[in-house]
């Protein structure tokens, strides 16, 4: 059965992104993911003695004590961001069936995969720069093909204060872009993180910016080519989202690189396509 129209289909060919509402179910799909991470919050409290008011769980509150966790040491935050991805809830709906129907809709093709270590929860934090994603494109950051999409759903409701995901329509048309492999105004950043999109202002304006708003259960979809960044969250919650990614194996690209990884896979990008990168 078919789950997205054709002219749904026909929206995301063109724009390169599209944002489906209340694509998975709260309660069976959602609820079980953030009560995972209540629980694993609840365990640090207890191992860290963290004096805080406890709560029994509830969706809109699961992150409960992540703030004081946080505020206690950093570090502690690094510690819940590698915990929460092998929730097996998550895992579930990584793996969905909806998902790969989804993609092979899309893409017509009979043969999607899940990129290995390119699923995960991130925590964005109110006003923190070290770890926000700069404008990027997946397949430069990813690999796998380029025939690929962007899974992203968030755990929270996401407001303009939070810092929506940031999107560029119709990039994905301009191909793979070259990047510089060092971000002069933020040297904290390093890796994936440091590296910033060639001519990006005038990309930016040239195909302007959208920044959907979601709630818990919908599904943003990009293309592997479309330029996106993390919003910046002014917010006094962290930003709680899923991102996983789906590749087509039939793809001559990914073939031709033996569907290699990147980033997360410890695999270098100037080793797969050095005409991508501009050291500076």
């Amino acid at each position: 059965m078919a789950l997205l129209t054709s002219e749904q289909i026909y929206k995301f060919e063109e724009e390169g992104v599209i944002v489906i509402k209340g694509f998975y179910d709260t309660q069976s799909d959602i609820e079980p993911i953030q009560f995972g991470i209540w629980k694993i919050i609840q365990i640090l409290l207890d191992k860290y003695a963290i004096d805080v008011e406890r709560k029994s769980f509830s969706p809109e509150t699961f992150d409960f004590g992540y703030r004081e966790l946080i505020a206690a040491n950093r570090k502690y935050g690094g510690e819940i961001y590698d915990a929460v991805k092998q929730i097996p809830a998550f895992l579930r709906l990584v793996s969905s069936s909806k998902n790969e129907k989804v993609f092979s809709q899309i893409r017509n093709t009979d043969l999607p995969g899940i990129a290995g270590a390119g699923y995960g929860i991130r925590i964005d934090n109110p006003n923190e720069e070290k770890f926000r994603s700069l404008w990027h494109y997946e397949y430069r950051d990813q690999l796998r093909s380029v025939d690929g999409i962007v899974f992203w759903s968030p755990l929270v409701p996401i407001v303009v204060e939070s810092g929506p995901v940031q999107i560029c329509p119709k990039s994905h048309k301009g191909g793979l872009r070259r990047s510089f492999t060092r971000d002069p105004e933020n040297p904290e950043k390093t890796g994936a993180y440091a590296m910033r999109i060639e001519n990006e202002a005038e990309l930016i304006k040239q195909y302007g910016v959208i920044a959907p708003l979601s709630e818990p259960g919908d599904l943003v979809l990009m293309d592997f080519l479309t330029l996106h960044s993390s919003g910046k969250n002014i917010s006094d919650r962290s930003r709680w989202s899923m991102q996983f990614r789906y590749f087509n194996f039939k793809d001559p690209t990914g073939i031709k690189i033996n569907w290699t990884g990147c980033v997360m896979n410890g695999v270098q990008l100037k080793d797969v396509h050095p005409e991508l990168i501009i050291e500076n």
